[in-house]
């Protein structure tokens, strides 16, 4: 299923087709207030942590470390994740920051990794991941009822 997520400036105005509008930013941003802005939420969990943001804005690391350990404090809670995903299942979802070029910050590394994690999610609802990891269920061919031949066992079983 495809879905829209949108990154825009908090200082851009809000237009009809924004659809949730969600600030990640841990810092609010300057001469904004709340009322203005049209928010649907200010979501400061999925932001990178102060020390991320802080080595990465600073020249401390380069692009690549800041996509690796941005990624892995995701992953330390995936339920961080959550609240994004229902917006962007209900329709657009616009990703928020005050960043001066938000296509420069973490927002395309949210959306991507939201994106993954929505395809996943889709993958184990429409049952195409197997039960579990010693699944032989594509491996074995329905048993035929006039098959003498047909083997109750897996495929590679030792006798």
């Amino acid at each position: 299923m495809p879905y829209t997520i949108a990154i825009k400036r908090i200082y851009q105005a809000a237009e009809p087709e924004d659809g949730a509008r969600v600030l990640v930013d841990r810092l609010w941003p300057r001469g904004k207030r709340r009322e203005s802005l049209e928010l649907t939420d200010w979501y400061r969990d999925a932001s990178p942590s102060n020390a991320l943001r802080r080595a990465w804005h600073q020249g401390d690391i380069s692009d690549a470390v800041f996509a690796h350990r941005y990624r892995w404090e995701i992953e330390d809670d995936p339920d961080v994740l959550l609240p994004l995903m229902r917006w962007t299942r209900e329709g657009t979802l616009t990703l928020l920051t005050a960043s001066r070029e938000p296509q420069h910050s973490h927002l395309p590394y949210l959306r991507d990794m939201l994106l993954k994690a929505l395809e996943t999610e889709d993958q184990e609802a429409d049952d195409r991941t197997p039960a579990s990891s010693p699944c032989y269920a594509d491996q074995v061919k329905p048993a035929d009822t006039d098959d003498d031949n047909a083997s109750s066992e897996p495929p590679n079983s030792r006798h």
